[in-house]
């Protein structure tokens, strides 16, 4: 199965706790980093949540 890349473009700070969470979630700890995981549901959910945060790095 092939992997997705997620990249933090916009920062964390004022965002609601729920968004948080759900970029320590991912892994996403700081700005610009990139993390890899499977296209399960669960993770393509969170991605959608926080889509305004995040890019899909190809």
């Amino acid at each position: 199965m092939s992997k997705v890349k997620i990249k933090q473009t916009r920062s964390r700070i004022g965002r609601p706790k729920v968004q948080k969470r759900t970029l320590d979630a991912l892994g996403l700890r700081k700005m610009q980093q990139i993390v890899e995981h499977e296209p399960t549901p669960q993770i393509l959910g969170m991605i959608h949540k926080i889509k305004h945060l995040i890019t899909i790095v190809e």
